[in-house]
């Protein structure tokens, strides 16, 4: 899993202005482990910080996105789900069942994808892969 980004100091070396009340967003969004929607992190924001309304937390999270500190995700949940941006580029794995989001990283499969972008005439430059799936039984 890649290592987990500092979003608080992100801001300060992006010159963002940072609130207590974005102060706090901050560290929520650099301790999750998992791909929080609005709602989650107003939760958890508002557990540390009672006055912190939803409303801020939309504004803040836009404000990140925004400045490239975090990554929107469409998980197909219906839900925005947010991650700092990355330092180094991962893929997904959604479990469909439980919308848990499993990050991984597969060298073989970064080289296959540049491999077929050139194949078809491109030089690879960005791409964003989501795998959907259901966990295995285990006996």
């Amino acid at each position: 899993m890649p290592n987990r980004i500092d979003i608080e100091a992100v801001c300060a070396e992006r010159g963002l202005r940072i609130t207590e009340q974005r102060r706090v967003i901050a560290r929520v969004l650099s301790d999750a482990e998992d791909h929080p929607d609005v709602e989650k992190l107003h939760e958890r924001a508002s557990a540390i910080d009672p006055g912190i309304s939803i409303a801020t937390v939309y504004r803040t999270v836009r404000l990140f996105e925004e400045a490239g500190i975090l990554d929107r995700h469409d998980f197909g949940d219906g839900r925005a789900r947010y991650e700092a941006a990355p330092e180094a580029h991962h893929d997904h794995l959604i479990d469909v069942e439980t919308g848990k989001v499993v990050e991984f990283v597969d060298p073989e499969l970064e080289a296959l994808q540049r491999q077929i972008a050139e194949r078809l005439g491109f030089r690879l430059v960005d791409h964003r892969m989501e795998l959907y799936g259901v966990r295995l039984e285990r006996d």
